[in-house]
């Protein structure tokens, strides 16, 4: 059995390279923001606004932790649910986790054509949402930093990715 659970900062490619090792290993792919969409019937943006970021945190990790897994799966997750409860813990214990670790101005850069569906950068632009990463990057880094292993995403592939997983 093997589960990979993706962490990192939104914008990192954590569904991108999600998908594709999925396919390349044939194991099943879970979106842990799509799940939570799903049950909520409402997107992120929607249930961060509608009830605030406590009540998406809590959801985020009833989703993570009652998700009915395939023995093999690939499980995105959102950018701070590694942040949370012991949801880092969990996910170390239940599988293997992978950081793709990336620049505040890469992901900078990701960003800005899609802030208006992430909360939490809608209103900022040029060197001021590279700041807000860079500042939020530091509170997260602690906790990325506990993953099995810590992946550069710079030119990350899935073919690459497959090759440094402990399978």
């Amino acid at each position: 059995m093997a589960r990979i659970f993706l962490i990192g900062f939104m914008g990192c490619g954590k569904t991108t390279l999600g998908r594709k090792l999925a396919a390349k290993l044939n194991y099943t792919f879970y979106d842990l923001d799509q799940l939570l969409e799903e049950q909520a019937g409402m997107s992120v943006a929607e249930y961060f606004s509608s009830f605030g970021e406590t009540a998406f945190r809590v959801a985020e990790a009833e989703i993570l932790k009652q998700t009915p897994y395939a023995e093999n799966a690939v499980i995105s997750t959102g950018g701070g649910l590694p942040c949370f409860f012991d949801n880092l813990t969990w996910m170390n214990t239940n599988g293997q986790t992978v950081y793709i670790k990336l620049s505040p101005k890469t992901l900078a850069s990701r960003l800005e054509s899609g802030k208006d569906e992430r909360p939490l950068l809608r209103d900022k632009h040029g060197d001021e949402l590279v700041a807000f990463i860079a500042d939020k990057l530091s509170e997260r880094e602690s906790f990325y930093e506990q993953a099995h292993i810590i992946a550069d995403g710079l030119g990350l592939s899935a073919e690459k990715l497959a090759g440094i997983l402990k399978l």
